[in-house]
């Protein structure tokens, strides 16, 4: 399964059926489940409840796969005459503000499988710039649970409206930024932080940007609380540890919303087992600096464009002999700079003739080419329509 190509959803759909037991879980349970992925984090690094195997899914393509099967599971625990694909794109239709262009071109599209996917593409924030797309896009889709509380509420009452989003979110970014603002001494990244939580939100405006106490009286229900306190925890371990002005906070901050100790604590616990355990998946704990970062995201997308045209590539490389010679003469010398310029042009001309790798042809493109060259021998076969169904 693809999630990047169309059709992603109806395969994902037909996956899920063979694996439903995720359904049968407590909403605590199905919580945490999310929660040890990644989901709640705003960092994926598995599929909730391994619904699916992960395969070589990016993060952001994670993001979507877990909101889907969030979606799912409320549903199915409630489900809507409307049907599933149906509900959720009316349930988007509630929420939407007119005068943004988060739907523009979806609403209005009979409802469908195609016109969801378009409407998830446009909510999982994906950067198109490289350098910072690990940064940017932790902060936004850490808020993506938001729409999966507001999709249950709209199951449950068949109401629900742009403020009761805008209200979370506003409520959630004053929580975040106090836990930052704990700290006795902030760095510039700190300051970062801040400034980029609130950038990532959907809805701007002073009117909601609310103080402490009004935050704690937007949080109704114990998930939201709970919710609320895990997003306070991460947080606090965003310069890779919890100092004690940051626990002292926490506990704080559990206590205001009414969590028992044992709920703080294992948050807290949760936390530092997720980030210590998956920091090699998560270039924004890291101390690398950005040309790493752009350099590691590079590396993965190059990795799976290939992957997923190997096929292609490999017919097309067999019926271009001088470019395989040139291939094979640059792993064992560097190559001429009149040999580096022809192997880029018939590179180049084969890239041409695949539509999905037309990234390397965008300005900057050709930068990416010697980590195409690296990862060409480690081709792989894989199918041509990965969201294909069979009948």
């Amino acid at each position: 399964m693809n999630p990047s190509a169309a059709g992603w959803i109806k395969k994902l759909l037909k996956l899920v059926t063979h694996q439903e037991s995720f359904i049968h879980l407590s909403k605590n349970d199905f919580y945490e489940a999310l929660k040890s992925c990644g989901f709640i984090y705003g960092n994926n690094v598995d599929v909730v409840h391994q619904v699916i195997e992960k395969n070589d899914l990016t993060s952001e393509e994670l993001s979507k796969v877990n909101l889907l099967i969030a979606f799912y599971y409320c549903f199915k625990t409630n489900p809507s005459d409307s049907g599933f694909i149906n509900s959720i794109i009316e349930f988007y239709a509630a929420i939407i503000q007119p005068k943004t262009s988060f739907l523009d071109g979806f609403l209005g599209e009979k409802k469908s499988a195609t016109s969801l996917e378009g409407i998830i593409d446009k909510r999982v924030y994906i950067n198109d710039n490289l350098f910072t797309k690990n940064f940017n896009y932790f902060i936004t889709n850490a808020l993506l649970f938001v729409d999966v509380l507001a999709y249950q509420k709209f199951l449950d009452t068949r109401e629900v409206s742009n403020e009761d989003i805008q209200f979370m979110e506003a409520a959630l970014e004053t929580i975040v930024i106090n836990v930052l603002d704990s700290k006795q001494v902030k760095s510039n990244y700190d300051e970062s932080l801040i400034k980029l939580f609130e950038a990532s939100r959907r809805y701007q405006g002073k009117e909601h940007h609310l103080e402490y106490k009004e935050a704690l009286e937007v949080l109704q229900n114990s998930l939201e609380k709970h919710y609320a306190f895990d997003l306070g925890c991460m947080a606090s371990w965003t310069d890779q540890m919890i100092d004690p002005e940051e626990y002292l906070f926490l506990n704080q901050l559990g206590d205001d919303l009414q969590l028992t100790q044992s709920v703080i604590n294992q948050s807290i616990k949760d936390i530092n087992t997720f980030y210590i355990t998956n920091q090699d998946q998560i270039a924004l704990l890291g101390s690398k600096n950005l040309v790493q970062n752009f350099y590691d995201n590079s590396s993965k997308m190059v990795s799976k464009l290939i992957k997923r045209n190997s096929k292609r590539l490999l017919k097309e490389l067999s019926e271009s002999k001088e470019l395989l010679v040139l291939l094979t003469k640059s792993t064992t010398r560097d190559l001429t700079e009149e040999e580096q310029k022809k192997m880029q042009t018939q590179l180049l001309d084969i890239i041409k003739s695949i539509p999905s790798l037309a990234i390397f042809m965008l300005p900057g493109g050709a930068i990416l080419l010697p980590l195409f060259v690296k990862f060409i021998p480690k081709l792989l076969p894989t199918a041509f329509d990965d969201n294909r169904i069979e009948e």
